[in-house]
């Protein structure tokens, strides 16, 4: 079995060699990668044999019939590229079959499975995989991956975008692979020299970027409390939802409390950010507000959180007062003198 990793941000992860005849597997949960391996194979296929016929169908649609003729070739071409979409839904009694065209592959047959990822359907992903199967694996880009992801993204697209623009352009959108991937693609359009700056990333997501609720999360982290109150009044102005103000500093609290689990731990930034969850760049932010911050202070402001989470889903009148209300009392919790800077 050749297992084929598709790096964040690269197109395929597929050698360019003779693909007719062949099984190919594209599994795992990040969809976009998976869309994108599964275009570089069509396009390999179409590449060799241009005549092929394509046909894409859902596994969950299919029955033994429905997939020997989709399989087995077309009345208006010799060759075909067949690709079964939602693999996790193919019904057992199917099971069978695939791994047969698997062990006596089709010489004008291109087979892509598409699996989303999980453990549904796993035994028919064991024996896949036992067969020798192309593996082209696509896992979930993690949070503090997405800096990196933009940086490669741009690269991919012919353009640039450097680390600290492109951490920016993450804050702004979140860990959502689709909407930094798009944004890039929009930028590098605009941008003559074909360079994503951080003043092109403020003018198109204003209101995103400049105040958010990781901005109102961190300003209350370093214990700014008018800081915090007036980025708050901003983000709702501006239409960010009050859950998202008491997810992003939940998000923060339970981030600072895994680094106090981990102290006295000799760990790399890198290793230290997959560990907390957290991209690279929060690192530094994080260490330096250790000292500030003990256990007991950390729980009972995740209390408050909670407390105000639950008044923004409906059991208060006003979220905006009981988030005013979150942001003092955390404050009022850390330890030590508010950090210095307006915080991003």
């Amino acid at each position: 079995m050749r297992v084929l990793s598709v790096p964040a941000g690269r197109m395929g992860g597929v050698n360019e060699q003779r693909i007719f005849g062949t099984v190919t597997l594209v599994s795992g949960p990040e969809s976009l990668l998976a869309e994108r391996a599964v275009d570089r194979l069509v396009q390999q296929a179409l590449a060799e044999r241009p005549a092929a016929g394509l046909t894409k169908a859902a596994a969950g649609e299919l029955d033994a019939g429905g997939l020997a003729e989709i399989t087995g070739g077309s009345l208006f071409a010799d060759d075909s590229i067949v690709v079964v979409t939602e693999l996790s839904e193919l019904a057992p009694t199917l099971f069978d079959a695939v791994l047969a065209l698997v062990a006596a592959p089709i010489e004008e047959l291109v087979l892509v499975l598409v699996h989303p990822g999980g453990v549904k359907g796993k035994g028919l992903l064991d024996n896949l995989k036992k067969a020798r199967v192309t593996v082209v694996d696509c896992p979930a880009v993690k949070p503090w991956e997405m800096p990196q992801f933009a940086t490669a993204e741009a690269r991919r697209q012919g353009g640039r975008i450097d680390p600290p623009t492109a951490s920016r352009l993450v804050e702004a959108l979140g860990a959502d692979v689709r909407a930094v991937a798009g944004a890039v693609r929009q930028l590098l359009l605009d941008a003559d020299d074909r360079v994503i700056s951080e003043a092109a990333v403020r003018r198109y997501f204003a209101g995103r970027a400049d105040v958010t609720s990781f901005t109102v999360a961190d300003h209350v982290m370093a214990g700014r409390r008018n800081e915090a109150l007036g980025a708050l009044r901003w983000a709702l102005d501006t239409g960010v939802p009050p859950v998202l103000v008491t997810s992003a500093l939940a998000g923060a609290l339970r981030g600072q409390g895994r680094f106090t689990d981990l102290t006295g731990a000799r760990m790399r930034d890198g290793d230290l950010a997959r560990e907390l969850g957290v991209p690279p760049f929060k690192v530094k932010e994080i260490v330096q507000r250790s000292h500030a911050w003990t256990p007991r202070g950390l729980a009972t402001a995740l209390q408050a959180v909670a407390e105000a989470d639950a008044a923004v889903k409906g059991q208060a009148a006003d979220p905006a007062f009981a988030l005013e209300r979150m942001v003092i009392a955390v404050t009022l919790l850390r330890g030590r003198r508010p950090d210095s800077g307006m915080g991003r």
